[in-house]
């Protein structure tokens, strides 16, 4: 069963027992403090000597309090500031909780995506909650920004001798069907046949409980959505990260069977309007290092 985090409580979590003080750095300090994660890996099926840097913005949540419009540009220019070689976002655009302070419309976050720029281009994938929200007025937005979006398709980058795939998966939660059940977009067998060479791949995930199916032929899954837990509260966070795998897919680098994955702990806030323990992050990912 996949938890969600409609459960997730700051009272349910103990934060309204530790007091108003660790409430207020959660809600008014973390949640704006904005890092960027560094990984620095060459996965099975990745050439040693072939780099490659890689920005990943995972669930923007665009909306107040702390995903407001400024926040949002500050994101943009410090992905930027990486100059990567190429920049990926991994889906859930917008807010959709009920403490929203500030509405950005989807013009204007993906206006501000539009500012993105590397040498292999920018790539994005779509969330649940794109889904489950405004999936229309998602791919409109991303649409008239000229943002292409992989879904279930395959695209060969960079320059002849170091080309690679990048791999973009539909949503695997897209529908609710009830009581814990869900119904995806997803095709990995599709997606993999795309793939008309032997250049090494890249695959972009929302969420990562996909991660099990995935095989060795891909080099490096990134994804999202769990937000590393959002509140990472001793021996409770793990119960509310949102992945029929508790913790096991919950952030960070995670390796299966010599397959590799990247989980982002993303950028905005989902139920609540805060983060304890894992701040705001861009990922940036340097392979063949």
């Amino acid at each position: 069963m996949i938890v969600t985090r409609r459960r997730l409580m700051l009272g349910g979590l103990g934060l309204a027992g530790a007091g108003a003080s660790t409430a207020a750095y959660a809600t008014g300090i973390e949640a704006f403090e904005l890092r960027t994660t560094r990984y620095r890996l060459t996965p099975p099926g990745w050439p040693a000597a072939r780099r490659l840097s890689i920005a990943v913005i995972a669930d923007l949540h665009a909306g107040g309090p702390n995903m407001g419009l400024a926040q949002i540009r500050d994101v943009i220019d410090a992905t930027l500031g990486q100059h990567a070689d190429l920049i990926v976002v991994l889906g859930d655009y917008f807010a959709t909780h009920r403490f929203i302070t500030e509405h950005v419309p989807h013009a204007a976050w993906a206006a501000e995506l539009a500012r993105l720029k590397a040498p292999l281009g920018v790539h994005a994938i779509l969330g649940n909650h794109d889904w489950w929200y405004d999936i229309e007025g998602t791919r409109a937005a991303l649409r008239r920004e000229n943002i292409p979006v992989l879904e279930n398709d395959a695209v060969l980058l960079g320059e002849a001798g170091a080309r690679f795939w990048l791999l973009g998966l539909g949503d695997t939660i897209a529908y609710k069907l009830g009581h814990g059940r869900y119904r995806g977009v997803d095709d990995l067998p599709s997606t993999l046949a795309r793939m008309t060479t032997d250049d090494p791949a890249i695959l972009l995930v929302h969420e990562p409980d996909i991660f099990p199916k995935v095989p060795e032929r891909v080099s490096l899954t990134l994804a999202g959505h769990t937000h590393g837990g959002q509140i990472r509260v001793p021996l409770v966070w793990p119960r509310y990260v949102p992945s029929r795998y508790g913790a096991r897919f919950a952030y960070g680098h995670i390796v299966e069977g010599g397959r590799n994955m990247i989980v982002s702990g993303g950028l905005g806030t989902s139920v609540v309007p805060a983060r304890f323990g894992v701040p705001p992050e861009i990922v940036r990912v340097e392979l063949g290092a």
